[in-house]
């Protein structure tokens, strides 16, 4: 059975084409896929992620729960509504799921993971929760709306109550809180998302989710569909799970080595198949490649190089480059003239580092 988040019914009258997205009934796009992508980059655009899952932590060792459950560090959140991007590790150092944990009380944080994980990713927390007597609870009442772009936040908080105002438009980047929409609904607000651009993350009790998301479009926020959330996040060099890692790979050859915290004393999930993997040499590496003939970079498609064949993980047309990019895992090691193989013919790519695009233009040297 296909699940259908509380926004379904809105996204077919608005004459969505409509996909199956791990299992969940959802948007692809409204009309013009580029448009969508535009109007987050220049204005404002508003994405359905309620298939996303929230899963509320609660008692007296959930900071010590989490100090083993992930490779960053919960110790890094000091501030109540701060948030950190983590990894969430097998005893191998795979990548089971990359996930935000915001750190709301020393008893209550909140992780929001991703929809195609949720079950396997519910029994593995669940599983090492229980030695610490930690609650996990998962909230399928709350819908999520990530509205994105650099007209984002003003319009946000034009619709929040006026003695939220101020607060508001102080919160820090990675950072949550409490707030009141439309007529005193309660939100969930915080300054994350997946485009590259500023904006936040809304979760909203369902029952208010579509009265959110009328109030947004009235305000001027465009609905936008998982087609250009997908270019949106290559272009600001963001990972998807099961595409750019999984359980096969770790952190090191996925390019977030900078999400794993090494600090003394503290023995996470995997922390040591992480540190023999790095003393042994990490032997594939993740690069950003752009192509600047015609042609379209695609997932699986093999990478030639100088140390021997990679393949493209994430590969699209980048709307805001008017050309191909790819993230592509590749033999460690200087790579020499870099030639993907598309459909038998083998093209030149360029090795970049990436993200690709920052603040709505191209990055230096893309």
């Amino acid at each position: 059975m296909t699940e259908k988040t509380v926004l379904n019914d809105t996204h077919r009258a608005l004459g969505a084409r409509m996909v199956d997205f791990g299992g969940w009934d959802m948007p692809i796009n409204y009309g013009s896929q580029i448009e969508e992508h535009h109007v987050v980059r220049r204005d404002a655009g508003m994405f359905d992620v309620s298939h996303m899952t929230v899963v509320d932590l609660h008692g007296a060792r959930t900071r010590e729960f989490l100090r083993h459950l992930l490779a960053n560090s919960v110790d890094k959140l000091k501030v109540q509504g701060k948030a950190l991007y983590s990894c969430m590790l097998n005893e191998q150092g795979g990548v089971i799921d990359d996930l935000i944990v915001y750190f709301l009380g020393e008893e209550f944080f909140r992780l929001v993971v991703n929809a195609s994980t949720r079950e396997k990713d519910l029994q593995w927390i669940e599983r090492q929760a229980k030695a610490f007597g930690v609650e996990v609870k998962e909230r399928p009442d709350f819908a999520m709306i990530a509205v994105q772009g650099p007209n984002a936040r003003a319009k946000v908080i034009g619709l929040l109550a006026e003695v939220d105002h101020e607060r508001m438009k102080k919160l820090g980047k990675f950072a949550a809180a409490a707030a009141q929409g439309p007529h005193g609904m309660p939100l969930f607000v915080a300054r994350t998302g997946y485009t590259g651009e500023d904006g936040f993350e809304i979760i909203v009790p369902q029952e208010h989710a579509v009265a959110l998301w009328q109030a947004l479009a009235a305000a001027g926020v465009a609905p936008a569909g998982l087609g250009a959330r997908d270019t949106l996040r290559l272009e600001a060099g963001m990972n998807l799970y099961g595409q750019d890692m999984d359980e096969t790979v770790s952190p090191w050859e996925a390019n977030l080595g900078w999400t794993i915290a090494l600090d003394e004393g503290r023995d996470f999930i995997g922390r040591q198949a992480l540190e023999a993997h790095k003393a042994a040499g990490v032997k594939r590496v993740m690069v950003g490649l752009v192509l600047d003939d015609k042609g379209v970079l695609r997932h699986g498609q093999p990478v030639l190089t100088a140390n021997g064949t990679g393949e493209i993980l994430s590969g699209s047309f980048a709307p805001t480059l008017n050309k191909a990019v790819a993230f592509a895992r590749i033999p460690a090691g200087e790579p020499g003239e870099v030639r993907v193989d598309i459909r038998g013919k083998e093209v030149p790519v360029r090795v970049v580092k990436y993200p690709f695009v920052r603040d709505g233009q191209p990055c230096d040297g893309i």
